[in-house]
């Protein structure tokens, strides 16, 4: 049998990621600062450093919660990728570096992050379309 968490648990675990990737600052989870936290794009084998396509830095506000979905901001986040390869999967960390949330799925449709193409040559702008967390 599956845990069930509360609807209101759900929205307030998914506002601790908005507060510790955002600016706003959690002192367990978040450093302080202006700085938001970050999206990053990698292979199979995002681990760490490896396996990194592209990090793109998120908006001070990055993303809203309704229920138990989080839909991240995707207006003006982009960067330049540094390597080249398929996206498969992405993580959310914070202005520290810290891995917030991981194992996230990446393609062009159906899944958590959206990006135009999972083909990512170094140099090359990757954007973020569209991405969404749903807490189970």
């Amino acid at each position: 049998m599956s845990v069930v968490y509360a609807s209101s648990l759900k929205t307030n675990r998914l506002n601790l990621v908005i507060n510790a990737i955002g600016t706003a600052t959690s002192p367990t989870i978040s450093t302080t600062g202006t700085a938001a936290g970050t999206l990053v794009i990698g292979t199979s084998a995002l681990s760490g450093a490896t396996g990194v396509l592209a990090t793109l830095p998120l908006n001070t506000t990055p993303g809203t919660v309704s229920g138990n979905t989080l839909t991240l901001t995707a207006s003006g986040v982009s960067a330049t990728a540094a390597n080249s390869g398929t996206a498969a999967l992405a993580e959310l960390r914070n202005n520290a570096g810290t891995t917030i949330v991981s194992g996230l799925t990446v393609g062009t449709s159906g899944t958590d992050i959206t990006i135009s193409s999972t083909s990512i040559t170094s140099g090359q702008t990757v954007s973020l379309t569209s991405g969404t967390i749903t807490h189970g």
